[in-house]
């Protein structure tokens, strides 16, 4: 078995390497062999370009192209395509027009590593088909800018697109923007069924049911839904207009993964691990990244001189298995057992060797902004454990049932009195009412909040560094500050809603009020919480410069019908 995933991590897509010419004037390639020798073919059944095309991974000098071919039924097993780049949309200042090869073991997607490029240079390509004369619609991307070359770098952040949740009207927004490159930070599709998480009202009228019906396990069910979301006009649309860097989180294998298993992986869906890997190989065959080997994706993109972007995989290659307050319940409370292991020193959500490279990274890099594209939230979110435990059962429930609500609501007003008569210094607080807002607990022990000592580390190695956290996974914004375990300042988190997956608003409902009225509970009770937003969808741009980086949370207006205008719902300026 061992032999098997190591060929799985190890596996060489086709990836093909491209070479652009500078200071010439190219002419197209054309296709000699297959249309001239058979002058009359006439292809039969659906073929072309149905995915769109899409680029990963810029740098000054590189980027990776991709595109999905589905040939004519009377076509040969492996088409020929040509690949066109140039620095203008007609195509008359050609740098590159080559022959391409599909990798019709790896879904018959094309994946070519274009390289000696200009930096921060805008480029156009399209595949094409010179015997079924089909074309690709033309695709934009751009360089990275080396030092000096751009005062401001705009990242669009996104992450958790549900299908089945409604329309893609984030991605057509993140279109629409200025933004240079977007960072998907996962959940970039989903593996439920149909039918299953996601599934509203919106759904059937949409026709945006999961395919295949079933939940996703094996690797041609995989591909499949790749496919389908990848049909999605606006998905497309912003793939084409943007470069994309990209990690996985937990849908893209299943839900709460970690090294060893998930949550949603039974005995009777076969062997995780196997199952993790053809995961692995369908994302790349999709979200192509520039690594040597297909588990390991962390790496870093020095863009303009001004930031030091890390993408992590705080998923899959080192995560531990998440604590579980259900396992340290007792009748008589939480098990003191539970405190032991979650602040044992040896547990990681990074594994050895992630770990090692980000300190590494992040000591010696000398660059204004140190920022990670982390999965999850890196903040501290400790709330009240009384709270904590109101907050679990309407969330078991699934639903804030108006007995439950009530409770919450009596909660909430309780504590923040308390924490508002200890702030005036009142001396007749008790020592009971003292340790009701004191006893705090974290909220999501699937984030780093499950890894605190590790989260210390981090903070150490970033000492003297300005640290920025980008973070998706939680489908609501969140604005927060780092602080380590003495309360210093280490940073700062912007996190971004869910491009369509439910928020909040899913368990206590859309009511403004209620909605409103969670929110402010929230900003008050948890110490680093500067703002959040628990019922819209949307995206986070975040602008770097040398004095500042500005976050602005963009809310779309709605998942029932094509609608990509925005508002902005908050903005935050950290200086340098």
């Amino acid at each position: 078995m061992k032999k098997y995933l190591d060929q799985l991590s190890r596996r060489q897509f086709i990836r093909n390497s491209v070479v652009a010419a500078t200071g010439a004037s190219l002419a197209p390639a054309l296709l000699t062999s297959c249309k001239d020798d058979d002058p009359d073919f006439n292809p039969e059944g659906e073929f072309g370009f149905f995915e769109g095309v899409a680029s990963f991974d810029p740098t000054q000098d590189r980027v990776i192209l991709w595109t999905r071919y589905t040939r004519a039924s009377n076509e040969e097993e492996r088409p020929t395509l040509l690949l066109d780049v140039a620095t203008d949309s007609d195509f008359t200042s050609l740098v590159a027009s080559e022959s391409v090869e599909i990798d019709v073991d790896s879904d018959y997607t094309v994946n070519v590593d274009l390289s000696n490029l200009t930096s921060n240079t805008q480029y156009f390509y399209r595949f094409r088909n010179e015997r079924t004369g089909s074309t690709s619609v033309t695709g934009q991307t751009k360089t990275l800018p080396a030092s000096g070359e751009a005062s401001e770098v705009k990242l669009a952040v996104v992450s958790c697109a549900n299908f089945q949740a409604g329309l893609f009207n984030t991605y057509g927004a993140v279109a629409e923007s200025d933004a240079d490159i977007v960072i998907h930070l996962g959940d970039y599709i989903y593996e439920y069924e149909s039918g299953g998480y996601g599934t509203n009202d919106l759904t059937a009228t949409l026709q945006r049911q999961h395919v295949p019906s079933g939940e996703i396990v094996n690797i041609d069910e995989y591909r499949a839904r790749y496919r389908q979301y990848r049909s999605d006009e606006q998905l497309q649309r912003a793939h084409q207009l943007k470069p994309f860097i990209c990690v996985w989180d937990d849908h893209e294998i299943t839900n709460d993964a970690y090294k060893d298993g998930a949550e949603n992986h039974q005995a009777n869906e076969g062997d995780y691990n196997t199952r993790k890997m053809n995961a692995i190989q369908v994302w790349h065959e999709y979200l192509p990244a520039r690594v040597t080997d297909n588990a390991v994706i962390y790496r870093n993109f020095e863009i303009a001189g001004i930031l030091n972007l890390m993408m992590l995989d705080t998923r899959i290659i080192g995560r531990e298995k998440q604590l579980n307050y259900a396992d340290y319940l007792t009748a008589t409370g939480l098990d003191t057992s539970f405190f032991a292991d979650w602040q044992n020193p040896n547990r990681t959500v990074l594994g050895t060797e992630q770990r090692n490279w980000l300190t590494a990274q992040l000591s010696s890099n000398n660059l204004k902004w140190q920022v990670l594209g982390s999965q999850v939230l890196m903040g501290k979110y400790y709330i009240p454990a009384e709270l904590l435990s109101i907050t679990a059962q309407i969330a078991a429930s699934g639903s804030a049932s108006p007995e439950l609500l009530n409770n919450y609501n009596t909660t909430v007003t309780e504590l923040l009195t308390i924490k508002g008569r200890i702030a005036q210094g009142d001396p007749t607080v008790t020592a009971e009412e003292r340790a009701r807002v004191e006893t705090v607990l974290p909220y999501n022990l699937d984030a780093w909040d499950g890894y605190p000592v590790e989260r210390e580390t981090v903070f150490t190695s970033a000492a003297g560094k300005r640290l920025v956290s980008l973070a998706g996974d939680t489908h609501n914004a969140w604005h927060s500050a780092l602080s380590d375990v003495n309360s210093n300042k280490s940073g700062v988190e912007f996190a971004t809603a869910s491009v369509s997956s439910p928020g909040f608003e899913d368990i206590f409902g859309t009511d403004p009020a209620v909605i409103g009225a969670f929110e402010a509970a929230n900003v008050a009770l948890i110490d680093d919480l500067i703002y959040v937003d628990a019922s819209q969808r949307g995206f986070l741009l975040v602008t770097f410069s040398e004095n500042e980086v500005r976050a602005e949370w963009n809310f779309i207006q709605t998942l029932g019908v094509e609608n990509t205008s925005t508002t902005t719902g908050n903005t935050a300026i950290e200086s340098a």
